[in-house]
């Protein structure tokens, strides 16, 4: 696999941290997770392959064992606010050196995951997915009523513009680092982020001569003003997702709709729209009532049907259980992806979908081990309290 041989330390965290942890360790890396010790479990579900040391770095014996893993190792990931790790002992500076000092590994890719951007006035303040896109600009043009937007889970912010980027960048100066032979902080702030990923809408946004979004939320082809870009209620209460956008496509979906209406539903609405309805947007609120009033008329399988292997681009609303049965695994785990594929086969990446839990310091021994603690030094992690042990030799 692409990242085997890569070791990485995953400072335990809340979904961007584990996310980015998570596609590095599918994609071959070797993925140490550093927990608190004394814990009985962990929220992280995003643990598929990797491994848990749990350990105190505010205990000094704790520290020097921390130091000595991340000095033998790749990447690091710091989930933290800004300062967290410099307290802790654990900053850039320990491990890339500064100033002619020399540091502990300067190989190493120290990559930085923060909310807000690290030098802003909101640098030091706690803050969600939810907060960070508040503060990209994108949030006040997400879909919702004319009243307020809405937001899209925690998938902006936290994974595509935190932990995917983050991915990104650790990728990026691994490959830097095959010809300088230097690692090098990664800086990701998630305000950043979801903006980077959002260049599309807030470029047209700030031009608004292209015209794509240049009325007010909700009145644009992409932000549920324009009937053809939209979600529609069916006879049994699923739903259908309409994005014929190109006439072409436009066409087809229109074509089939009015086909598989019931046969006096023209006559009792009395209006029909056409191919030259698309874009007039005088005729934008009839038409969403036609094909609100229409999608009514059957189920959402019924619809599917009617659209199927058509470039209507009409498809149905998948449930999550639903979508999952349509995974190649048979599971309801989302399988890894890009799937890479051989040269030599086309075959894929096998990845071992294992449970999503796994246990703080459920490695701890065997990490310790393969870093070549004698028993002594293990001994007195335990007494220490540094990390929670039986006395058994290792």
């Amino acid at each position: 696999m692409a990242l085997k041989g890569i070791k990485v330390v995953e400072f335990a965290g809340l979904a961007p941290g584990p996310f980015a942890g998570l596609v590095l360790a599918d994609n071959g890396a070797t993925v140490f997770r550093i927990d608190k010790p004394f814990q009985s479990s962990s929220s992280d579900i995003l643990c598929r392959n990797k491994r848990s040391l749990a350990i105190n770095p505010k205990i000094p014996s704790g520290l020097d064992v921390l130091k000595k893993v991340v000095a033998s190792s790749d990447v690091l990931i710091d989930p933290f606010r800004p300062g967290v790790m410099e307290r802790l002992g654990l900053g850039p500076v320990v491990f890339l050196g500064e100033n002619g000092k020399v540091g502990l590994n300067e190989k190493l890719i120290y990559a930085r995951i923060v909310g807000f951007p690290r030098t802003g006035s909101h640098k030091d303040m706690a803050g969600h997915d939810i907060n960070y896109l508040a503060l990209s600009g994108i949030l006040s043009m997400l879909p919702g009523s004319h009243n307020r937007p809405t937001f899209p889970l925690n998938l902006l912010a936290d994974f595509a513009g935190g932990g995917l980027l983050c991915t990104l960048g650790i990728i990026l100066a691994l490959f830097e680092r095959n010809s300088s032979g230097r690692g090098q902080v990664v800086n990701v702030d998630m305000v950043s982020g979801a903006r980077y990923v959002s260049s599309f809408p807030l470029m047209h946004f700030l031009n608004p001569s292209t015209g794509t979004f240049a009325a007010k939320r909700g009145g644009n082809l992409l932000d549920g003003g324009a009937p053809f870009y939209n979600i529609y209620t069916c006879k049994d209460g699923a739903f259908m997702s309409v994005g014929c956008l190109e006439p072409q496509f436009f066409n087809t979906f229109i074509e089939h709709f009015i086909k598989a209406l019931p046969s006096d539903f023209k006559q009792r609405y009395g209006w029909v729209p056409n191919s030259s309805t698309q874009f007039d947007r005088n005729t934008w609120p009839e038409l969403k009532n036609f094909l609100e009033l229409g999608f009514h008329t059957r189920t959402r399988d019924e619809w599917t049907a009617v659209f199927m292997d058509t470039d209507a681009c009409a498809v149905p609303i998948l449930t999550p259980e639903e979508a999952s049965q349509m995974e190649e695994s048979g599971q309801s785990v989302p399988l890894p992806h890009p799937r890479i594929l051989s040269k030599m086969n086309g075959a894929a990446q096998v990845i071992d979908l294992v449970p999503i839990e796994l246990p703080p310091g459920k490695h701890t021994e065997e990490i310790l081990q393969e870093l070549g603690l004698t028993d002594t030094e293990y001994q007195r992690l335990v007494q220490d309290g540094a990390i929670e042990g039986t006395r058994s030799k290792l």
